[in-house]
């Protein structure tokens, strides 16, 4: 009985812990992405590189700063300025 409840503890504490290292990562791989995608293609619109690149310098600032939630939701939005883009809508609405 105690070995199952043992087992059953590090378990539960490995699941939730699981996010949290999973977050960190998010922040990190999201920069990692659109520094790939700028050396790749740069968006057909200048007003979107703007604002991508004020976004991403805020991103990284916080990233610096260990905010990763304002990290993680900047980054999200520049990938999906670039999806948009690269499918051909209109990026930045």
């Amino acid at each position: 009985m105690k070995r199952t409840t043992l087992t059953g503890l590090f378990i539960t504490a490995s699941l939730l812990a699981a996010p949290v290292f999973a977050a960190d990562d998010l922040c990190a791989v999201n920069l990692q992405k659109i520094k790939d995608e700028q050396t790749v293609a740069t968006p057909s619109k200048p007003a979107v590189a703007d604002t991508n690149e004020a976004t991403l310098k805020k991103a990284m600032a916080a990233h610096a700063k260990g905010d990763e939630k304002t990290c993680i939701t900047e980054t999200t939005k520049i990938l999906s300025d670039i999806e948009k883009t690269k499918k051909g809508g209109a990026a930045g609405s």
